[in-house]
C-alpha cells in the first residue's frame, strides 16, 4: 500500500526574498491584493495557509497610488477612540497629503488574516512614500504588478 502525505512547510524551512513594488500609478485595490498574496506566500508553490512563509516587500512611491472613478473624493477613512464622541474622520485626499505610506499599509492589513499569524506577515511590509528606501543591501528584486 502506497500512501502519500502532503509537506507543509514550516516557517524555519522558507526563504524570504525581497520584492520590490512601484506604487507609481497604481490602483489602490489591485496593488494591495498583489502585495497581501506576496507577503501571505501565495506566489510560492510551498504556500502553507498557518505558517508565515511570504516574501518581504518594499513599496516605493506611495503618494503616487489612484483611485478609479470619483472614489478619491468620496473615500472617508473613520477610527473611534472608544470614547463618546471619538469617531475621528479623514478623507483619501487628506491623508494622502499627511501619510501616503499608512493609506497604503491600511489596504494591505484589511487583506491579511485578522490574527497573530497576519500581524506577523504585516511586519513585512515597507512602505515609503518616495523612491528612495533604505534595502538596497538585501537586493530587492522588482516586479512589475499585473495590470
Amino acid at each position: 500500500m502506497i500512501t502519500k502525505s502532503t509537506h507543509y512547510t514550516k516557517q524555519t524551512e522558507a526563504q524570504r526574498n525581497w520584492v520590490i513594488v512601484d506604487a507609481d500609478g497604481a490602483v489602490l485595490g489591485r496593488l494591495a491584493t498583489q502585495v497581501a498574496a506576496i507577503l501571505r506566500g501565495k506566489t510560492k508553490p510551498q504556500y502553507t495557509p498557518n505558517s508565515d512563509c511570504g516574501d518581504f516587500v518594499v513599496v516605493i512611491n506611495a503618494e503616487k497610488v489612484q483611485l478609479t472613478g470619483n472614489k478619491a473624493d468620496t473615500k472617508t477613512y473613520y477610527r473611534h477612540s472608544g470614547y463618546n464622541g471619538g469617531l475621528k474622520a479623514e478623507t483619501f485626499r487628506a491623508a494622502m497629503e499627511k501619510h501616503p505610506e499608512q493609506v497604503i499599509e491600511r489596504a494591505v492589513r484589511g487583506m491579511l488574516p485578522k490574527t497573530t499569524l497576519g500581524r506577523a506577515q504585516l511586519k513585512k511590509l515597507k512602505v515609503y512614500a518616495g523612491a528612495e528606501h533604505p534595502h538596497a543591501a538585501q537586493n530587492p528584486v522588482k516586479i512589475e504588478l499585473e495590470a
